[in-house]
């Protein structure tokens, strides 16, 4: 698998683009520099799951950024994604690796030196560390790690290690920093009334 530049994680959330297309709002992110989009959509039925993914599985082909697909490994498998990320109570990750193949990114979730490690053995490509901040996004996300708790994790590991949770351009160099290969972000991106604009800043900001 070629190498993946995690530096701009985006991910998508129709709310937080209110009246806006979220495919106009995804162009925007990868136009400003998004290096990787994740469609994640926790209320779409699955048929919705499978156009918009279709639709961003274009884009994102056309623009040469994976799109991943959170906890829907039928979903990824429908539009061909490049991989898929999953959670500590979604699908074990050694059976999501046997379903997707060696030839697709997985990703894991992780909060933890121990998940991040068990994480690793199971095969995953990449993880998805925090909460670091704190983030409205997800109700049962927990305490947040904080940065001692993400480059606690990021010396644990081999793998890189995506920063998520309250992720803005003001704290995102610090997660660089503490030892991420990026950081993942929804209404720093998705919510920023200059999508294009607001990607541009966190770039000059982790790179």
């Amino acid at each position: 698998m070629s190498e993946i530049d995690w530096s701009i994680y985006v991910l998508t959330d129709r709310r937080a683009a209110g009246p806006r297309s979220i495919l106009d709002v995804v162009r925007a992110a990868i136009a400003g520099g998004a290096t990787a989009i994740q469609l994640r959509e926790k209320e779409a039925p699955t048929r919705e799951m499978v156009e918009l993914g279709r639709a961003l599985q274009q884009i994102a082909k056309e623009a040469a950024v994976p799109l991943i697909v959170n906890d829907r490994l039928d979903v990824a498998l429908a539009i061909d994604a490049a991989g898929v990320h999953v959670g500590q109570d979604d699908m074990p990750a050694p059976i999501a690796r046997a379903l997707i193949g060696h030839h697709r990114i997985l990703g894991v979730s992780a909060g933890t030196v121990d998940e991040a490690r068990q994480a690793e053995r199971d095969g995953a490509d990449y993880l998805g560390v925090g909460d670091v901040y704190g983030t409205p996004s997800k109700a049962d996300a927990g305490t947040p790690i904080g940065l001692a708790g993400l480059a606690e994790i990021a010396r644990a590991v081999s793998l890189p290690v995506v920063a998520i949770g309250g992720i803005t351009v003001e704290n995102a160099a610090a997660t660089i920093q503490a030892g991420a290969a990026g950081v993942a972000v929804i209404s720093a991106v998705i919510g920023a009334a200059d999508p294009a604009a607001a990607t541009r800043r966190l770039r000059e900001a982790v790179c």
